[in-house]
């Protein structure tokens, strides 16, 4: 995960030398941090997972097309927003490519003005997903905090919320009411948490219920 002071890095990936250069110059001078590249390959190999921003891609490259790179992307859980240039791409080329995430696909000659629009848009959905992904690690840091028998009680408190009370947690998983409230009170310790309601807040920055495998 990246630190919160790192800027983001617009990637661009395009065969045409003269396109790199212009498009890096014009982004330097609006002050963004650029790394260009002139297939799919040079930049897999220099990107990491610590890297955020968002990506420029030619769908034409030599070797690796930018939709295939696109694929490989999103099966290796790369979250990059695209923004795909094309000097020769078609209808089914564009609807792939948008129906795989891209925020746009934009045909060569572009005005780059336009290009500039959909790169603050793909930065900050890309600021928006690393809030999310910062979130969600973060809760998941927590929920690894707690031994087995918590994690049950806990699973059960967030799939059963109308018997979370100690009693019904007591009855569910065949423990005194005492045993429930001493681990209730670590649970909320160790989850920095105040009630059930947080708890429960906590666990949807997963996406889903924690169960005993978190």
């Amino acid at each position: 995960m990246p630190k919160s002071d790192t800027p983001p890095v617009v990637f661009i990936v395009d065969d045409d030398p003269d396109i790199r250069s212009s498009l890096s110059r014009a982004l330097r001078l609006r002050g963004h941090t650029v790394e260009s590249f002139e297939n799919a390959d040079a930049f897999l190999e220099r990107y990491d997972s610590s890297m955020f921003g968002c990506l420029i891609l030619d769908q034409g490259l030599p070797g690796m097309t930018g939709l295939e790179l696109q694929r490989h992307m999103n099966n290796q859980g790369i979250p990059l927003p695209i923004i795909f240039i094309t000097g020769h791409g078609g209808v089914p080329e564009s609807v792939q490519a948008i129906k795989g995430g891209a925020i746009d696909f934009l045909e060569k000659p572009f005005r780059q003005t336009e290009l500039i629009e959909r790169i603050n848009a793909a930065l900050e959905a890309a600021k928006t997903q690393r809030k999310s992904e910062s979130r969600k690690k973060d809760a998941r840091a927590r929920f690894e905090r707690l031994t087995p028998r918590e994690r049950e009680i806990v699973d059960h408190m967030l799939r059963n919320p109308s018997e979370a009370s100690s009693k019904g947690i007591a009855r569910a998983l065949d423990i005194s009411p005492r045993t429930v409230d001493h681990h209730r009170a670590r649970i909320l310790e160790k989850l920095l948490v105040n009630s059930v309601a947080e708890l429960i807040d906590l666990a949807l920055r997963l996406d889903e219920a924690p169960t005993t495998d978190v």
